[in-house]
């Protein structure tokens, strides 16, 4: 795309979860295990959040509207998103890896097609975000 836009990543720190590969697996798999964090989205910066085995749909501030679907499954090491509804086109990965059978490690990356004024609006917010639901998906109990 040159000189109007290409691929942008954002990738968050790996995350350390005391949990098997498996069990961190299964409940990221299936979206209504997302009961679990409700009470951990910022009320003032979401809002609209429901969800279902295969879908999450949310309202972020400033954003607007977004609605994401599991589009790939990999058990037991990657679930992965796309966008159904949302002013940006992205995909999102999480990936998990086992350290040893009752710990794993996480990590979320975030992939879009950004022009180089939308991607300099964004590049810091969205690598918040992508950290910050690292941290959320890490403090999760997985059983």
């Amino acid at each position: 795309m040159g000189l109007f836009g290409g691929e942008s990543k954002f990738e968050s720190s790996v995350k350390h979860v005391p949990y098997s590969q498996l069990a961190v697996y299964n409940n990221i798999s299936d979206l209504r295990n997302l009961e679990k964090v409700r009470d951990r989205i910022p009320e003032d910066k979401v809002n609209d959040f429901s969800f279902d085995q295969d879908t999450i749909s949310l309202n972020v501030a400033p954003v607007g509207a977004l609605k994401l679907r599991i589009c790939d499954r990999e058990e037991p090491k990657c679930v992965k998103f796309e966008t159904v509804e949302s002013p940006v086109p992205f995909n999102v990965w999480v990936q998990v890896l086992p350290v040893d059978e009752n710990n794993a490690k996480m990590k979320v990356t975030v992939k879009a097609e950004l022009n180089p004024f939308i991607k300099a609006m964004v590049e810091k917010p969205l690598q918040e975000g992508v950290e910050k639901i690292a941290d959320a998906l890490a403090q999760v109990h997985y059983v």
